[in-house]
């Protein structure tokens, strides 16, 4: 089954949920703002996206220009600011089987879920 980590307040993020829609297949969407993912299960997405957790991170955010952008951090302190900021994770996060990719582009999405 596809699963979504979505942002219902992310453009992106809901054309790639209307996207997964459409296709008629299974899928389950995770609000991961008020759900988010254990230490265990984002290591397990950034495993799946096959990238470094701070390629997971939106760079961009306040909370991370205020109060990470210039320390020293280890992936592990990197995943733990994701858990505890879950603005932070980059979105959508599409998931298929052991596999995942960041959904910004439909036709990336395509290719992925079909």
């Amino acid at each position: 089954m596809i699963q979504i980590y979505h942002n219902s307040r992310c453009g992106k993020s809901r054309n790639c949920l209307a996207f997964v829609e459409k296709s008629e297949k299974e899928f389950e969407v995770i609000n991961y703002l008020t759900n988010p993912p254990s230490f265990e299960e984002l290591s397990a997405i950034i495993q799946k996206l096959n990238i470094k957790p701070i390629e997971l991170v939106r760079q961009k955010e306040k909370i991370w220009i205020e109060n990470f952008k210039d320390q020293e951090m280890n992936d592990k302190q990197i995943i733990q600011a994701l858990i505890s900021n879950p603005i932070l994770i980059e979105r959508p996060i599409v998931i298929n089987g052991n596999k995942a990719i960041i959904g910004r582009e439909l036709d990336k999405v395509a290719a992925f879920i079909l």
